[in-house]
């Protein structure tokens, strides 16, 4: 994160770092993850839910590292198919057109941006004092804007504002979901995942078929016509492989739930500690914080695990490929057997 977010994450850090008696991953066996490496140039500088910065200015999104730069200062945010988004510390939102690569608009907000999505012309926002609103692009204008309780600390995976046609799911920073259709924006639901002062932001939002899918850092809650469930842990990632939903600890568990969050299935990698995840072409992977990239098959029975190295900074993965200091893991290339 930017300096202007620093006093929000700062003490995540304290906290962790304050622990000098910490145990960590050793299993018994790694295997060589070689033949899946490859090099790239650029450091990660900063991660959001959908996309990394690099140090040069260029992002990495779905489908790789892009060729378009960012400029000084600025971030990634989010995309459409049109254009990029991306903000600074002083609360300027840039429009990028990918095609010609150069500024399509520039937004001035109040307050830095912490997440932000376009669909079509609207760009939905939540700046770091916790306020929300939709920007048109077509009249130029703020649709709505709102603010909701003041948070004193978050945790650094904030969750993307999420449109469904015209309704908009804000991920608030104080552990609720503000859900309206941009055509009533006074009319509006709040789901509360929990009511934490610090460290509570929504740090997962996402969809899988029409049930909603949210998490802090100690809650997971699905939503949809079946009804509201919640299940409590402490979170360090989640991910989605229709209709089953994969949950992975600060324990080291992997835990595989239903979207009425029943668990059906559960593995302990005993002091994991999970800088990235994800469920991808029928497997499961898992990096821990000491370089042990562990593969399951998506029951939990079967898994393997490969030495890729230390985490020493930001990690993202996009599709079937890792990055993590300098190097690309061809995720599809290691399996479980």
């Amino acid at each position: 994160m930017r300096h202007s977010l620093l006093p929000l994450i700062l003490g995540s850090a304290l906290i962790l770092g304050g622990c000098s008696s910490k145990k960590y991953f050793e299993p018994q066996e790694r295997y060589s993850a070689d033949a899946a490496l490859a090099h790239y140039e650029g450091e990660i500088v900063d991660i959001s839910r959908d996309g990394a910065t690099l140090s040069d200015g260029r992002y990495i999104d779905k489908n790789g590292i892009s060729k378009i730069n960012l400029g000084k200062g600025f971030r990634f945010l989010s995309e459409n198919s049109r254009y990029v988004l991306a903000g600074d510390d002083l609360g300027t939102l840039k429009v990028i057109d990918k095609k010609s690569g150069k500024l399509y608009k520039k937004i001035t907000f109040e307050m830095p941006i912490v997440s932000a999505s376009i669909h079509r012309d609207l760009i939905a926002y939540v700046l770091n004092n916790n306020a929300f609103g939709v920007y048109s692009m077509t009249q130029g204008k703020k649709l709505v804007e709102n603010r909701s309780e003041r948070t004193f600390a978050i945790d650094a995976r904030a969750a993307t504002p999420l449109f469904i046609d015209t309704l908009v799911v804000m991920p608030m920073l104080d552990g609720k979901l503000v859900i309206f259709d941009v055509q009533e924006p006074d009319l509006y639901k709040v789901v509360y995942l929990s009511s934490d002062r610090i460290f509570n932001n929504i740090v997962y939002l996402s969809r899988t078929d029409d049930t909603l899918v949210a998490a802090t850092p100690k809650k997971l809650l699905t939503l949809g016509a079946e009804g509201q469930y919640d299940y409590r842990a402490n979170i360090a990632e989640v991910a989605i492989d229709t209709p089953y939903i994969y949950l992975f600890t600060k324990e080291g568990e992997i835990i595989k739930l239903d979207i009425y969050l029943k668990v059906l299935a559960r593995k302990k990698f005993k002091f994991a500690q999970y800088s990235a995840a994800t469920v991808v072409n029928g497997k499961i992977y898992a990096l821990d914080k000491q370089g042990s990239l562990i593969v399951l098959d998506k029951a939990l029975n079967r898994s393997k695990i490969y030495d890729v190295g230390e985490v020493t900074s930001a990690v993202y993965i996009s599709g079937t490929k890792l990055y993590k200091d300098g190097i690309v893991i061809h995720l599809d290339k290691l399996g479980y057997e």
